[in-house]
């Protein structure tokens, strides 16, 4: 089941009716109250969040998504009119594993959804947990400290980090990061990888330095 929060009636129809017909159950709701409710009931499979709603804006929801334990392992996709990069990087920042911006078209959507929900079928794999240049994380845990001091990353910025220090000294290029984390191509949402990155080296403080850029390149984790 996949709930979508949107409170433009047509948008939110469409929506309904473009994944019903790729096989996926939906119900959509136009205030968060309703949302609130449904969610006490039974958990979805994934939640689309617009964020400019009544009630309750879509980050306010995200985080409180975020911050329960009975939540915090859902899918979250923000659909959204704010596109600048502020926008973006507060939606990613406060937990959101994908973010689009309207207008969109519906056989994207759907790739976009099919990506994050094989991304979490593939967390569900066997676990690791690695520690190098003062960095450590466990897969089991979904826990990551650098140095003493333990940092929170939104599921991608895991996803990133883990796939950076798995590959440690190797340069993967921005086309495989959005293949393998992503599951897109990298014309699609290109400085997606890039905001990541800045947000991932923010988060790492004097760690940041681990993970090096490579001009024209990608990245790789030293």
């Amino acid at each position: 089941m996949i709930y979508i929060l949107e409170d433009d009636e047509s948008i939110r129809k469409l929506i309904s009716y473009s994944l019903q017909s790729q096989g996926y159950e939906t119900e959509g709701f136009e205030r968060p109250s309703h949302f609130w409710e449904a969610i006490e009931k039974a958990l979805p499979q994934l939640i689309l969040l617009d964020i400019m709603l009544p009630e309750e804006d879509g980050i306010s929801i995200l985080k409180k998504i975020r911050s329960s334990s009975k939540t915090t392992a859902i899918p979250v996709i923000m659909l959204t009119a704010k596109d600048t990069e502020y926008d973006v990087v507060t939606g990613l920042d406060s937990g959101a594993d994908d973010y689009i911006t309207k207008p969109f078209g519906m056989m994207n959507l759907v790739s976009r959804i099919k990506a994050v929900l094989r991304r979490y079928d593939k967390n569900k794999a066997k676990k690791e947990k690695l520690q190098y240049s003062g960095i450590t994380i466990d897969e089991n845990q979904h826990s990551v400290y650098a140095g003493d001091r333990q940092i929170f990353l939104t599921v991608k910025e895991f996803d990133l980090l883990l796939l950076l220090m798995k590959n440690r000294g190797n340069v993967l290029t921005r086309e495989q990061l959005m293949e393998s984390i992503w599951e897109l191509s990298s014309d699609v949402e290109s400085r997606t990888v890039d905001v990541h990155i800045r947000t991932l080296r923010q988060k790492l403080g004097e760690y940041e330095k681990n993970i090096e850029t490579i001009r024209g390149v990608g990245y790789k984790f030293i």
